[in-house]
C-alpha cells in the first residue's frame, strides 16, 4: 500500500500522530536510560551483597558442627541462591573465560576462592542455572545452587507508565485542539460567507498568527461587500438612467405613422424597458436582507399568494400545510415565489405549490410544473444572471435571464436556499427551503 494512502488526511490527526509518536519515543528513551541505570546500580549492589553474604554464610557453616548445619540452611537461603550439603546436581563444567559465564561467578570466586577451592557447573533444565561446588575445612561437600533472575520491577511501575501515557494523550489532544480551533472557526466562517447578508466578524483575539488571520478575513469580507455594493449600485444606476431615454423613444414612436417598422420599434423598446426593470430588480434584490424581518403565518401567506393568481384566472394550486409561524422578510419571500410561479405559468400554463415540513425541523415550499423542464447539464447555470436556457431574443420564450437569479438572491437574503430539479414524468420542481 502506498505510504500517502496511510497518512491521515485531517490536520488534527496528523498533528496528533506526530505529537504522540514524538512524546512516546522521548518517554521510551527516558525510561530506557533510567531502567539501564537502575539495572546497573541494582546489579552492583546485589553483587556486593552476594560477596558479603556468601563469605559470611560459608564461614558460619564451616564453624558449625556437622549435625547443626542442616538446621541453618533455611536461614541462609536467599531468593536467588541456596546451600546444599551434598555434591549437587551433575552438570556441564563452566569456566570464567566462557563468553556466557554468569557475572555472579566472579563475585563468588572473589568472596571465597582464596580459602575454598571450587568448581562451577551449568545445570540444564526448564530454568537454566549454575552450581558452585566446594568442600569445607572438614572435607564435607557444600553446593551453592544459584538461580540468576532479572531485577524485579516495582508493582506500581506499570500504573505509572499508563498514567504517563494518558497524560501524553491528554496533552496532545489539548495542544491539537488549541491549534486546530482557529482553523475550524475560519473554515466555518468561509462556508457561511454570504455577501448578501451582514458579515459575521471573526474574533481577532488570541495568538498573533490567529489574530492576523482573523483581521485579514474580516478585511476581505468588507472588501467583498463593498465591491458587490458598488457593482449593484452601478447596475441599478445604469438601468434606472436608461428608463428615461426609453420612455422618450416610446413617446416619439407613438407619433409615427402606423406601419410594420413602428410595431417592430415598439416591441424592441418594450423589451428594452422590461430588461431595464429586471436589471433594477436584480440590483435591488441584493438588499433584500435590509428588509425588516416579521413573524409570518406561512399558510396564510401562501393562501393569499395563490388566491391572487386564481383571481386573475391563473391555474395555480396549493397543497399541504405547514402550521408554522416563521420569522422572514415577507416582501422578499413573495418576490421569490412570484418569480418561480410566473416561470411555471409561462412554460407550463399551470403551477402547483406544495408546502412540507422537513425532518430537521425546516420548511420546504416547492413550485412544480409539467413544462419541458431543463437539461441536467444546465441546471447549475440557470440561476446565473442573464443566463437563458433558450437563445431566443423573444421575451415570451427566452426571457431576460434574471428571474431565477433574482429569486436565488432573495432566497439567500432571507436565510433560505433555492434548488432546481427535473420531475419524474416531465416538468420542473423549484424547491425553496426555509428555516423555522
Amino acid at each position: 500500500m502506498n505510504l500517502s494512502m496511510r497518512w491521515p488526511r485531517t490536520l488534527a490527526s496528523r498533528l496528533s500522530l506526530i505529537f504522540l509518536i514524538g512524546l512516546i519515543l522521548a518517554q521510551a528513551l527516558s525510561f530506557g536510560a533510567q531502567y539501564y541505570e537502575r539495572y546497573e546500580s541494582a546489579k552492583n549492589t546485589m553483587l556486593g551483597n552476594l560477596e558479603t553474604d556468601v563469605s559470611t554464610s560459608i564461614a558460619i557453616l564451616d564453624r558449625l558442627p556437622v549435625e547443626e548445619r542442616a538446621s541453618w540452611l533455611q536461614q541462609l537461603e536467599r531468593r536467588n541462591y541456596r546451600y546444599l550439603l551434598d555434591e549437587g546436581t551433575p552438570g556441564t563444567p563452566m569456566g570464567e573465560d566462557m563468553p556466557d559465564a554468569p557475572i555472579a561467578m566472579a563475585s563468588i570466586k572473589d568472596a571465597i576462592g582464596k580459602d575454598y577451592p571450587m568448581t562451577f557447573s551449568d545445570i540444564p533444565g526448564p530454568r537454566k542455572h549454575f552450581q558452585v561446588h566446594l568442600k569445607l575445612s572438614d572435607g564435607s561437600p557444600l553446593t551453592i545452587d544459584v538461580r540468576p533472575s532479572m531485577v524485579p520491577l516495582s508493582p506500581w511501575l506499570p500504573m505509572v507508565l499508563l498514567g504517563q501515557l494518558a497524560l501524553m494523550i491528554a496533552c496532545t489532544w489539548l495542544a491539537v485542539r488549541i491549534a486546530i480551533r482557529p482553523l475550524t472557526r475560519l473554515s466555518k466562517a468561509v462556508d457561511t460567507l454570504d455577501p448578501n447578508t451582514h458579515p459575521i466578524l471573526l474574533d481577532e483575539k488570541g495568538p498573533t498568527e490567529v489574530a492576523h488571520a482573523a483581521t485579514a478575513f474580516n478585511a476581505m469580507q468588507a472588501r467583498i461587500a463593498a465591491y458587490l455594493k458598488e457593482r449593484m449600485q452601478l447596475l441599478a444606476a445604469i438601468s434606472h438612467d436608461l428608463q428615461t431615454p426609453i420612455t422618450r423613444m416610446k413617446l416619439r414612436a407613438e407619433f409615427m405613422d402606423d406601419c410594420v417598422e413602428k410595431d417592430k420599434l415598439w416591441n424592441d423598446l418594450s423589451e428594452m424597458e422590461h430588461l431595464v426593470r429586471e436589471g433594477v430588480a436584480y440590483a435591488r434584490s441584493v438588499h433584500g436582507a435590509t428588509e425588516e424581518s416579521r413573524r409570518t403565518d406561512l399558510d396564510s401567506f401562501l393562501d393569499s399568494l395563490v388566491f391572487d393568481y386564481q383571481d386573475m384566472g391563473k391555474n395555480v394550486q396549493l397543497s399541504g400545510k405547514s402550521t408554522s409561524v416563521i420569522d422572514t422578510r415577507p416582501h422578499a419571500l413573495r418576490r421569490v415565489l412570484v418569480n418561480l410561479t410566473d416561470n411555471a405559468l409561462k412554460f407550463a400554463g399551470a403551477a402547483e405549490l406544495l408546502v412540507e415540513k422537513e425532518a430537521d425541523g425546516g420548511l420546504s415550499v416547492k413550485v412544480m410544473d409539467r413544462g419541458p423542464g431543463i437539461a441536467e447539464a444546465e441546471l447549475a447555470h440557470v440561476m446565473e444572471p442573464f443566463y437563458r436556457v433558450e437563445n431566443s431574443r423573444n421575451r415570451s420564450t427566452g426571457g431576460t435571464g434574471l428571474g431565477l437569479a433574482i429569486a436565488q438572491q432573495l432566497a439567500l437574503a432571507i436565510g433560505g436556499s433555492l434548488t432546481l430539479s427535473n420531475r419524474e414524468g416531465g416538468g420542473l420542481c423549484a424547491e425553496l427551503k426555509l428555516k423555522t
